[in-house]
């Protein structure tokens, strides 16, 4: 065999070589990608089917029912008439609560502010009412401390006659300012304007007392219980509209 024959044996035997050099690299890289491939499926598969086992596992937990209901901050109100405000009247699924028991709330007039608060199965709603300030017997409404009105006749003092437009702002501005506990002392309001205040009002207390007021001092009948306190078994009418005197009844 020449050194040419020889030279182009080697050549051919070298680059037969590298052709099974190069096919067994492609085969190989092909592998790789087969397996990384597979890893990713299996990788997918587990990550869905873990998202599905939490969803399910969320919807079921929220569809529990819960089974107590406490109510805080009425006095006005009552639990069973806030539960129904709140439509939960049938202890229904978590899930219904958080997205319905607010709202409905909140849409009634006679609630100005609500809070849930939910412990798995326990639900307390914590409300602050628009509490009724007196009921207008003129229109048959009743004025709610936020100013806004009820059709419905609620428990509160009963305004028994006709305030002139002059008047009827500031009274209601002025009987925002008693505190509840008074307002649910008082029974009857009469406008009794007199020839030297024509802002002048007479209030007819529950317990048999009668108090006169002027909307300048309005907010007097706040210190009513420590006027009678001063007074024990006594019976009269107290001048809160000029000096704080009290006429007890013979």
């Amino acid at each position: 065999m020449t050194s040419r024959e020889k030279l182009n044996k080697n050549k051919y035997s070298n680059k037969k070589v590298k052709e099974n050099t190069n096919e067994k690299k492609t085969k190989e890289v092909k592998k790789v990608k087969k397996i990384k491939r597979r890893i990713r499926w299996k990788n997918l598969f587990l990550f869905l089917f873990s998202v599905v086992v939490l969803f399910f596992v969320g919807y079921f937990a929220l569809n529990i029912k819960i089974t107590n209901i406490y109510i805080e901050g009425n006095r006005i109100l009552s639990d069973q008439e806030v539960i129904e405000m709140a439509g939960v009247e049938n202890y229904p699924g978590i899930l219904d609560i958080l997205r319905e028991t607010k709202k409905n709330l909140k849409q009634n007039n006679l609630i100005k502010e609500a809070e849930i608060d939910l412990d798995f199965r326990k639900l307390t709603i914590k409300i602050e009412e628009n509490y009724p300030l007196f009921y207008n017997a003129n229109n048959n409404k009743t004025v709610l401390v936020d100013g806004s009105f009820a059709d419905q006749k609620l428990s509160a003092p009963l305004l028994i006659n006709y305030v002139p437009d002059t008047i009827y702002d500031s009274f209601v501005k002025a009987m925002r300012k008693v505190n509840l506990d008074i307002i649910e002392r008082i029974s009857e309001i009469k406008y009794d304007p007199d020839t030297v205040d024509n802002s002048r009002f007479l209030l007819s207390m529950r317990d048999g007392n009668y108090v006169y007021l002027t909307i300048t001092k309005w907010d007097s009948i706040n210190s009513y219980v420590s006027i009678i306190k001063e007074f024990p078994g006594k019976k009269g009418i107290i001048y809160l509209n000029a000096g704080n005197s009290f006429e007890v009844f013979e």
